[in-house]
Order: C-alpha cells, then structure tokens, then sequence
C-alpha cells in the first residue's frame, strides 16, 4: 500500500464520519461535505491503486 492509497482511505473515513455526523445532528452543511470528502478520498484511493498496479509492472 502506497501513501497515495493511505491518505485516499483516512480522507474517505473522515468524510463518513463528517457525513454521519450530520445525519445525526440534522446538519445538512456538514452531512454534504462529509460526501463531497468521502468521494475525493474515494478518487485519491483509486490513484493510488493506479499508481501501485504501474510499479508492479516496472
């Protein structure tokens, strides 16, 4: 596992927590930015995974 996957899944787990967080606390503005944050680390992540399968294949 490489940095870029690592920081992709801790961004995609505080989103689900911002994300809960509002749900629970009715917080419609912290709800959305815990899903636009969970999303980005959702990308970061799949990066990651890109950037890990090419140096594989060096």
């Amino acid at each position: 596992m490489n940095k870029t996957q690592v920081k992709g899944r801790f961004e995609e787990a505080k989103g689900k927590v911002k994300e809960t967080t509002g749900k629970i606390l009715h917080d419609d503005d912290l709800e959305k930015e815990g899903k636009v944050q969970k999303n980005v680390g959702k990308v970061v992540a799949g990066l990651g995974n890109i950037k890990a399968d090419i140096e594989q294949d060096d």
